[in-house]
């Protein structure tokens, strides 16, 4: 990737969605007909509602567009308008059970984007199921007031190992061993480290983040290299745009 397809990407983003949400904004400020004010804010919904899940598949596409290994480049091939109902959908069941399908919606989300992931012509696969980490979920909840939050490290733990477990690239599968202690005193160290530099120090903090994942994953079973072929896909960076603003 490149700073000026990054730049025109996010212009794109503020042109497209930024600046369309203002003039509904001014709409809904300064109309004087109230049935044109409605038109707008169901229209600042639609148009909101839409862009997140716009922003994360077009991220994705753009940033393994611009990765390679060994000289093959990755790629993403999901659909959009796949991904948006796919969300819309269940962000909105999230709100009629009180937060409860959250995990059914962030276990979906990550395989949608694993499955849809490749490397040159092989594909990533996600085996977990939707309600994989629901009984952990609900745990936590629970015991959210008697443990002071602390329990939802253990959580972000125990949903690292199973997204990785689960996420296969051939014969071959990844294996996580992130535990909630040490998950713990790496966020606090960067929280700390970010107070103490005024924000500063976020490079560093990237870097703790980056080792630490790196100690705790590896990939086990045969890898046939030999057998993956070049299949590069053009990507726009205006996803990765939408996923800056």
């Amino acid at each position: 990737g490149t700073g000026r397809e990054l730049f025109l990407g996010f212009v794109k983003a503020m042109l497209f969605f930024l600046l369309p949400l203002y003039l509904l904004y001014l709409v809904r400020a300064f109309a004087p007909w109230v049935a044109l004010k409605v038109v707008a804010t169901v229209l600042s919904s639609i148009i909101a509602t839409v862009f997140l899940p716009l922003a994360i598949v077009g991220g994705r596409r753009y940033r393994l567009s611009r990765s390679s290994w060994r000289g093959i480049r990755f790629s993403f091939r999901g659909s959009a308008w796949e991904f948006v109902k796919f969300f819309i959908v269940n962000t909105l069941l999230v709100s009629l059970t009180l937060g409860l399908w959250y995990p059914v919606l962030d276990v979906g989300r990550h395989a949608f984007l694993t499955r849809h992931s490749w490397f040159g012509n092989r594909k990533f696969d996600f085996v977990g199921t939707s309600g994989g980490l629901f009984g952990r979920f609900v745990l936590s909840l629970v015991l959210t007031p008697l443990t002071l939050g602390l329990c939802w490290f253990w959580y972000l733990a125990r949903r690292r190992r199973y997204f990785w477990e689960h996420t296969t690239f051939g014969a071959a599968r990844f294996r996580n061993t992130t535990r909630g202690g040490p998950l713990l005193w790496l966020m606090l160290g960067n929280f700390i480290l970010l107070i103490v530099t005024l924000g500063l120090g976020w490079p560093w903090a990237q870097a703790r983040s980056a080792r630490f994942l790196a100690r705790n994953l590896s990939l086990v079973g045969a890898l046939d290299l030999e057998g993956i072929e070049q299949d590069a896909r053009a990507a726009s960076a205006t996803g990765q745009g939408l996923a800056g603003v």
